[in-house]
């Protein structure tokens, strides 16, 4: 382990004013203060001049060296010197020679004062290091005993900083200006579950649920049409169907439904050109299978229900016949009659283009529908707020939730919180958004280290070097070098 000395530093000035009646402190000086860290310790030096202190001869001087948080939050006091007059020092004799010795004395320097007289004492302690003294402070308290009224106060003499440490500044990508969208091109996708009897594909409003299912479709047509920002550029409906009858069948009723569930829609909305409507239809949808039995764990026998969806190539026909032939036969009425249902749907996207707005625009927009805004003017909100200020961080922060696949607005919004100290936030974020990009894997670092979750740093600093940013290898030292100091 590296000994780590912090220079002698000699006071420069005692504390302006003494609270006790007493003012001793103000003539006691201290030399050859050093400070240092050796492995697992802090050692603590100094010579204590008391040349110009004129003691009460009845007086005991009680100095305690005391570390101090940064923060003032924390403290150790170190053994104390203890300074007597004449008088006081043989009462302190007599009490030593008789076994009463009272808390932490039994460990104190003692000296008798002479006035008059140049006197020091060359202290020296040690005590485990702990996190919180870095860039703490040192100070000399003083307590008079032996006199009348100078029991209610202490004196404190500031002794210097101690453990002087500076974080690793870590190399990261800086705030970024996202790229205009020259075009705002934006989809609605929804799912429309209509009910129909029998091999049939008529589009029935009364049947079942069918008359609720219609209104969400028109809705939601409804929401982009009266919205004067917008233009749908084309509505693209695709048909699926369920299992249960040979492929080929399937097909082709997944193209009927998909095709009359269209020109039911196109009939109540005469208003869109005919042009933007698209159709397409897949059949049968094994993929979704898959999905729905995994959502029923319960289902006996489920992964070999699962094992013969992931195996079926080529012959879905036979692949069904596999399921039905599970015993019990309950397997097969199970998927049949709860995971069947939800693949035989229509599913649409309604595309449009939105338009550009200005910055009030964009403010009043930020709070209902962010969606609508690009990277860029979003961005544009939050610079107008100004750096370091909340409402520009909760714009960022915005923008990475309304785009999570944004690199840019992932890299902000967590630039943001780091520079709030909010590492938990960035952490969060960035563990959830940065996949496999190696500068927010590194960002995701630094977010971490300054968390002081320094083995999540370390990894996310190797993920990020894997992933190509070479940065991150100049992080991983600085953060391994500082850990090196720590302990």
């Amino acid at each position: 382990m590296k000994k780590t000395i912090i220079p002698i530093m000699v006071l420069l000035a005692a504390a302006p004013a003494a609270f006790s009646q007493t003012g001793y402190l103000e003539t006691v000086q201290l030399e050859n203060r050093t400070v240092e860290k050796a492995g697992g310790d802090v050692r603590v030096s100094m010579d204590i001049l008391l040349d110009s202190l004129e003691l009460g001869s009845q007086h005991l001087l009680r100095l305690v060296p005391t570390l101090l948080s940064a923060d003032g939050s924390r403290e150790r006091a170190l053994p104390p010197v203890l300074v007597g007059g004449k008088v006081r020092s043989k009462v302190v004799e007599r009490r030593l020679a008789l076994g009463d010795v009272p808390g932490d004395e039994s460990s104190a320097t003692r000296l008798r004062r002479r006035n008059g007289r140049a006197q020091e004492v060359h202290y020296e302690a040690t005590v485990p290091y702990e996190a919180w003294m870095m860039n703490g402070k040192l100070e000399l308290r003083g307590h008079v005993s032996g006199c009348a009224g100078c029991e209610e106060g202490n004196e404190t003499l500031y002794a210097g900083g101690i453990l002087p440490y500076e974080e690793p500044r870590y190399e990261m990508a800086m705030v970024e200006m996202p790229k205009d969208e020259a075009v705002k091109r934006r989809a609605e996708v929804r799912t429309a579950r209509l009910q129909y009897r029998q091999d049939s594909h008529a589009v029935r409003p009364g049947y079942k649920d069918n008359r609720r299912e219609l209104e969400k479709v028109q809705a939601s047509l409804d929401a982009v049409k009266g919205n004067r920002d917008l233009a749908i550029t084309g509505i693209y409906v695709t048909g699926y169907a369920s299992p249960e009858a040979p492929v080929a069948y399937n097909m082709e009723l997944s193209k009927r439904r998909a095709r009359t569930f269209v020109a039911y829609v196109q009939e109540q909305n005469p208003d869109l050109e005919k042009s933007l409507w698209h159709v397409d239809w897949k059949g049968e949808d094994w993929v979704g299978l898959r999905a729905e039995v995994e959502k029923h764990p319960r289902l006996l026998k489920q992964d070999e229900v699962l094992r013969i969806i992931d195996g079926c190539e080529g012959d879905p026909d036979a692949c069904e016949e596999k399921i039905k032939a599970l015993v019990p036969p309950e397997i097969y009425q199970r998927v049949l009659n709860e995971m069947y249902g939800p693949l035989r749907r229509n599913e649409y996207r309604i595309e449009y283009t939105v338009r550009h707005f200005d910055l009030a625009e964009a403010k009043d927009l930020l709070k209902t529908r962010p969606d609508l805004l690009s990277v860029a003017e979003i961005q544009k909100v939050a610079d107008s707020y100004g750096r370091n200020t909340p409402e520009y961080c909760e714009a960022l922060r915005i923008a990475a939730d309304a785009y999570p696949n944004n690199v840019t607005a992932v890299n902000n919004a967590a630039l943001a919180l780091v520079e709030a100290e909010d590492y938990a936030g960035a952490i969060s974020l960035l563990k959830e958004r940065a996949g496999g990009n190696g500068s927010l894997l590194n960002l995701l670092g630094v977010a971490c280290s300054k968390a002081g979750r320094n083995d999540e740093a370390k990894d996310a600093f190797r993920a990020a070097l894997q992933a190509g940013y070479g940065q991150a290898a100049e992080n991983l030292k600085k953060l391994e070098e500082a850990e090196a100091y720590w302990k």
